[in-house]
């Protein structure tokens, strides 16, 4: 699937020439764009690259490619909960993608963790395809989210459930339950739900870069010039992974910069 996290996205009203769209429409329609232009090498693993006197050797599972630019856009994934049964209900309940996992869990009792944005539209989208019951749990006071997506989820009838955390995600074979624990009392009770879905933020997918040597921020996102060079002569980098705002029009903004300034080692004119 292409377009990253984009293609999770339930509901996207912020992107030019889009009222409103589907992410996973919207990456689809950037894959066949894009395929107009370019090949394709899906499911290739990177596995190795090898700095040469001329550029770049990479290695991946299926051949070695000798470039002289590349162009880092290996965007950001999911923050984890770190809590017992996460990983073990990964795929049995517990979900990082509403818009690719919600449909399993129509007419169930779901919670969605996390208080930002994609948080509330996750909610908002598994209340309007039929979930039962949906619990949105937050672990501060108050919601991040912006209000008119507060006062629609109201509207919808989604549970908040703030100042709270989850302690632990419970089932046998599948998800049944998870203990949630107040922080203002410490008092812990067990909810009944068969899905969880986690939208607590996300992290730089940075092994790449750590690789060769490319400088990050405080925060692991790989640190650019206005022209997406890496301080690595050669590499450039565009989109999630550089940090930011992470929207989609400046990652496509980003990927243009990057694409004409990665032409300098070609001998282009470019950048100005």
């Amino acid at each position: 699937m292409g377009g990253g996290l984009t293609a999770t996205a339930p509901k996207i009203e912020n992107y030019p020439g889009f009222e409103s769209i589907n992410g996973m429409e919207l990456s689809q329609k950037f894959v066949e764009h894009a395929k107009k232009y370019v090949d394709f090498h899906v499911g290739e693993k990177v596995e190795e690259i090898k700095k040469t006197d001329s550029g770049f050797s990479i290695v991946t599972s299926e051949g070695t490619y000798s470039v002289k630019a590349m162009i880092l856009c290996t965007g950001a994934t999911y923050k984890k909960l770190g809590v017992k049964g996460e990983e073990e209900f990964a795929g049995k309940g517990v979900s990082y993608c509403a818009t690719c996992d919600g449909f399993f869990f129509k007419g169930k009792k779901v919670a969605v963790i996390g208080g930002g944005n994609t948080a509330l539209l996750d909610a908002i989208y598994l209340k309007q395809i039929g979930c039962k019951e949906v619990y949105l749990i937050h672990r501060r006071d108050a919601l991040r989210a912006e209000e008119a997506l507060q006062k629609e989820g109201k509207e919808k009838g989604i549970t908040f459930i703030l100042n709270t955390v989850v302690e632990s995600i419970n089932g046998k074979d599948a998800v049944e339950s998870v203990v949630i624990k107040n922080l203002r009392n410490d008092e812990k009770k067990e909810m009944k739900v068969e899905g969880v879905f986690v939208a607590v933020g996300e992290e730089p997918q940075n092994e790449i870069a750590k690789k060769l040597g490319v400088k990050l921020d405080e925060h692991g996102y790989v640190v650019t010039d206005v022209w997406q060079r890496t301080n690595v002569k050669g590499v450039y980098a565009a989109g999630d992974i550089t940090g930011g705002v992470r929207q989609i029009v400046t990652a496509c903004a980003e990927g243009a910069v990057a694409a004409l300034s990665s032409t300098e080692v070609l001998g282009k004119k470019y950048p100005y």
